[in-house]
Formats: C-alpha cells, structure tokens, sequence
C-alpha cells in the first residue's frame, strides 16, 4: 500500500484496496484558536477559494476521462486517481479552515510535505460500472443531503463566527456538528470523483467502541446536542431551500400578468 505525501493512500501498481472502504477525515480535538486569525477568517482564505477554483477545472476534466476509463477498466487510472485525490484533500483541508474546526493556515499544496492536523484517506480500487455508468443519478440522494447541510450552516455562520470569536475556541456540539458536515461532504466528494465505492454514510457519527481512537473523528462521537445541532443545519437548509424557491416564484411575474402588461 503506498501512502500519499497528502495523507490519502492509493494501493501499490493500482491494486484493489477493500471493496467498499469508507473515506476517512481526521480532524485534531477543538483547541484554542487565535481570535484575529477568526476575526479576518474568510478574507485571509480568498487566494485558496481562487486556487481551488483553477484546481476544479481540472478535476472536471480529470473525471471525464476516469468515468470512460472506469466504464471499460472498472478502476481510475493511477494519475487520475492521484490527482482526484489531491484536489479531494485541498478542498477538505479549506472546509476545515472556512469552517473553523482548525486555526492552522491550510497550506497550497496538493501533496503535503509538512504535517498538518487535517487529514483525509481514500483508498481508490475496483468500481462497479453499473455504478459508474449511473454515477450522476446515485449522487442525488446524497447530493440534496449535502446541500442541505452546506445551507443550514450558511444560515448558522455568523453566529458560529461569533461564538468561536468571543470563546476563543469551538464549543464541542460546534465542533462536532460542524465535522459531522465536513466529512459527509468530503465522503460525497470522494464518491462523485469515484474515489470510493463507498456510498456516503456515517452523517451521525460512529458508534462507540467501533474502531480504536485516532482522531477527534475516527471515530466520531456525537452528544446529543451536537445531534440536534446537525439536525438543526438539515431544517435550516431545507427553510432556507423552501424561502429561495418562494421568493423566486413570487418575484417570477405570471404569463398573464406580462400579456397584460404588454397590453397595455
């Protein structure tokens, strides 16, 4: 098994790894953060949004080409997979800093050369085709979830922000709540990029005892206040979903309103 400078590993000559492993992060126990690293957060992280941005051009690309190879060789070539899988860490490692589960300055890398206290293992290996061929289809499900998710935190930020700024650190429901979010969202990811065959799953964390600990999420515990604060991004994402779509069909004027209109 090789492992990756980035923190992925990707079997030796493209090996099969285990059929259905599922991604995993790794995310250090909430500490003390700096409050004007907080305070100036989202701005200090533009040139990563940019980066990313050319980055996911070229994944783009990159899955084109490894779905027809996946449909005929049943497996990503290797440079692919390798590629996919750096973008999948950069991309993790920016939501964990956007979302404030570490302080630490995420670096412009693909591979890392320095340890850094966010870190993420896929083990790309044989697919499925059916589930290939079908992949944009399957990604509903998890798809809506996820956007789910990603608004309900949207509606959350500045008050998260504003607790971390003051605190000085994430409250632990934050904190596991707000992981919670980032590792379904990187396992749908690696799932889209077919870095998985692996269906996400786990968005309520991990059952106690299920693994011996490595990380502050691996595994997972959830309290029950980080429960219902996920919970809370979910219908909050969906009120959020449900006013957007409102909004737009009030604001949208009916055919007949506009045949009046041009009438008169």
């Amino acid at each position: 098994m090789a492992q990756g400078e980035g923190g992925w590993t990707m079997p030796a000559a493209a090996a099969a790894g285990p059929p259905e492993f599922l991604p995993v992060l790794d995310l250090p126990e909430p500490g003390r953060q700096r409050r004007l690293t907080v305070a100036f957060r989202w701005l200090i992280l533009i040139p990563h949004y940019i980066v990313l941005w050319v980055l996911s051009i070229a994944a783009f690309f990159a899955v084109v080409l490894g779905w027809f190879a996946a449909l005929f060789t049943a497996r990503l070539p290797g440079p692919v997979a390798g590629y996919l899988a750096g973008y999948l860490g950069y991309d993790t490692r920016l939501i964990a800093s956007q979302t404030l589960l570490v302080d630490q300055y995420p670096p412009f890398a693909l591979r890392l050369s320095q340890p850094y206290p966010v870190g993420v293992e896929v083990r790309p290996g044989r697919l499925n085709r059916a589930a290939v061929f079908f992949r944009l289809v399957l990604m509903i499900p998890a798809a809506v979830i996820n956007g789910l998710l990603g608004a309900g935190w949207l509606v959350l930020a500045f008050f998260l922000w504003l607790i971390t700024l003051v605190a000085g650190r994430q409250p632990r429901p934050v904190f596991e709540a707000t992981a919670a979010l980032a590792r379904y969202r990187m396992r749908f990811i690696a799932y889209s990029l077919m870095l998985s065959s692996a269906y996400p799953k786990g968005l309520f964390g991990d059952q106690p005892g299920s693994e011996p600990p490595v990380s502050a999420t691996r595994p997972l515990l959830m309290s029950k206040l980080g429960t219902a604060l996920l919970i809370a991004y979910l219908v909050l994402g969906l009120a959020a979903d449900v006013s957007s779509s409102a909004w737009r069909d009030t604001s949208t004027p009916t055919d007949s309103t506009t045949v009046n209109t041009q009438g008169r």
